[in-house]
Parts: C-alpha cells; sequence; structure tokens
C-alpha cells in the first residue's frame, strides 16, 4: 500500500497546529523539563543545598525548609530555624521557583542565585554568616577539588556558592502532571469533575492572578482585595521592602504547582486544607461565596497539578577534616 507523504505530513502538521492554539487560549502553559543547565555546577549546588554545614548549627541545610520529598516545603505553619526559632513566614516551595518573577513573598531577592544566600546569614534561619561558611568550605578538601573543577579557582567566594544551588534549583521543576497531559491533547487525564473545576477556576476569576506555566508566581497582589485578611502574622508583603503603603499586605501570588503537597497555605500558613484555601480566596479575593460543591470541583482540578517529582540519587557530602565538634549546635 502506497502512503501519500505529502497528505500525511499535513495531516500531521494540522494536528501539531491545533494542539498549540488550542493550548494557546487557556490561561495556563504545560511546564517544560528544564533545557539549559551547567550540569557541573548543579552538582555541585546539589551538595551545598542539602549540606547542613553552611549553617551555625551544622544541622540546618536548604532542604531543612524545603525539604524535596515535600513537595519543596516544610508543611509547617512557619518554617523552625537556627535554636529552634519560629520564622515570621511559611516557607514556599523551591519546586518551579525559576519561574518566579522574584523570590520571597515580599519579591526582595530579584532571582534564584540572589536568594540562596539570604538563609544562610539570616539570624532566625541558618544563623552563620557567609565568611564562616566559605572558611568551612575551605576546610573540606573535596568542596575545594569541586570548587576548582567546577570554577577553576583555589578560592572559593559565595558567589561561587549561590551560583551553584541556584543553578540546581532551576532542575527543580515538575512537568507532566496529569493536568499538562490534559492541556497537551489527552482527553482523558482529567476527570469529569476536575474539568468542571478547571471551568469554574476560570470562570470565578482565579486566573486573573494564578495563570502561566507556574500557575501563579509571576505578579504582586494584594492579600485582602475585598475584605481584609484577619491574621496575626507580622508580615506586611512588598511594603517591607518599598516602604510604599501602597504595597502594603501585597505578596508574591503563589504557585499553585504541587499545591495538593505544599499545605499548609498563604504567607502565614493559615490556611490548612486546600478546601479552607480555596473558600477564603474565594471570599476575599472575588467577593464569592463558594457551595460546598464548587470548592471541591476546585479542589479537585487543583489536585491534578501535582507533576513529576524531582528524582535523583542524594548527593555523598565531602567528609570534613573538622577534628573538633562544631560549636553549641542550637546553643
Amino acid at each position: 500500500m502506497k502512503i501519500n507523504t505529502h497528505v500525511s505530513s499535513a495531516v500531521i502538521a494540522v494536528a501539531i497546529l491545533t494542539a498549540g492554539q488550542a493550548m494557546a487560549a487557556e490561561p495556563i502553559e504545560p511546564i517544560r523539563p528544564v533545557q539549559t543547565v551547567n550540569l557541573a555546577q548543579v552538582e555541585l549546588g546539589k551538595k551545598l543545598y542539602f549540606d547542613p554545614r553552611l549553617s551555625k548549627s551544622g544541622f540546618i541545610s536548604c532542604n531543612s525548609c524545603h525539604n524535596l520529598s515535600m513537595g519543596g516545603t516544610d508543611n509547617l505553619t512557619t518554617s523552625i530555624g537556627h535554636n529552634w526559632q519560629r520564622g515570621p513566614i511559611n516557607a514556599p516551595t523551591v519546586l518551579n521557583s525559576s519561574m518566579n518573577v522574584a523570590q520571597f513573598w515580599d519579591g526582595r531577592a530579584a532571582d534564584l542565585k540572589a536568594q540562596a544566600g539570604g538563609p544562610i546569614a539570616n539570624p532566625k534561619e541558618m544563623a552563620f554568616n557567609h565568611t564562616l561558611a566559605i572558611d568551612v568550605l575551605e576546610s573540606i578538601p573535596g568542596y575545594v577539588h569541586d570548587f576548582k573543577l567546577v570554577f577553576g579557582s583555589d578560592k572559593i567566594d559565595i558567589d561561587m556558592v549561590t551560583t551553584a544551588i541556584a543553578e540546581f534549583e532551576k532542575t527543580l521543576v515538575t512537568p507532566n502532571s496529569r493536568f499538562d497531559q490534559w492541556l497537551l491533547g489527552d482527553a482523558n487525564a482529567l476527570t469529569a469533575d476536575e474539568q468542571a473545576g478547571y471551568k469554574l477556576f476560570k470562570e470565578s476569576g482565579c486566573v486573573g492572578c494564578h495563570n502561566g506555566a507556574a500557575v501563579g508566581g509571576n505578579s504582586f497582589q494584594k492579600m485582602g482585595v475585598i475584605e481584609p485578611y484577619q491574621t496575626s502574622n507580622p508580615a506586611e508583603g512588598v511594603f517591607g521592602v518599598t516602604g510604599k503603603d501602597a504595597d502594603r499586605f501585597r505578596f508574591k501570588v503563589p504557585t499553585l504547582r504541587n499545591v495538593a503537597l505544599t499545605y499548609p497555605y498563604f504567607h502565614d500558613g493559615g490556611a490548612a486544607t486546600l478546601s479552607e484555601a480555596v473558600e477564603t480566596m474565594g471570599r476575599l479575593q472575588l467577593g464569592k461565596t463558594f457551595t460546598p460543591e464548587q470548592n471541591a470541583l476546585i479542589v479537585a482540578f487543583l489536585k491534578s497539578l501535582t507533576g513529576d517529582q524531582p528524582n535523583f540519587q542524594l548527593p555523598q557530602l565531602p567528609p570534613s577534616t573538622e577534628q573538633t565538634p562544631r560549636p553549641q549546635p542550637f546553643d
């Protein structure tokens, strides 16, 4: 049987074009696997991300608050840092954080590299300082060797550290959620309830803030548009960075990717469940009161946003040459 290749190619081209047009009509885009990274920096950054020796106590790593087995968060209302201090704000997920317009709830770090150095020196988090952190790394022959290979320098500095951690974090994307499969043309990837929930999500106006590949993370919005958000948390959002009254209680819109894993919700961790978060957001941001049935449909859709979680072997950390214990862990 002879196949008309011109017709076959045309059919394929039309199918691809049709799928692309269908996706273009949606306010949410599929997550794409990471395209370009420096693999040497990624491997070094992975070690640093999991290494508690970057903290004063020697017990806290980046992964402590952004646990990659827990959706990139710690599932606490607000995180626990050095000396068991409770932090002032809920830990946002590190997953897909490379898609954020800026880092932290208040956007005070422009990118992942700028963010990576913050927790190391924060007295309520890792409670070290950059100079001492570098001294520790330079005392470990394995790290001296690794930094020499990756950056071509005998000296280590904080810029190299944050560059490597940021490069590793760029790989922490979660493609292939069932919702993405549906966006890409698999009509059976979502249940009828999940599709109905997505329709309601769009029609209710949720996509005004939660859009794009990350389903959020690309804008700052006031928490409490229709009525004030009641909380005892002292955080005031972007106002704390700019000092402008118009920025009071404006926070970065969180990504909804993997949101079923990243409870509790909001900057203060004030919503324990997705149902509670949907109810609160509908009322405060949109002036809508969802029925229990509508709430359940939206929650069903949100659960379809869980993608493939990072899958890699935990790094073998270079052994320390310290002869004495680190001073006063959790003093």
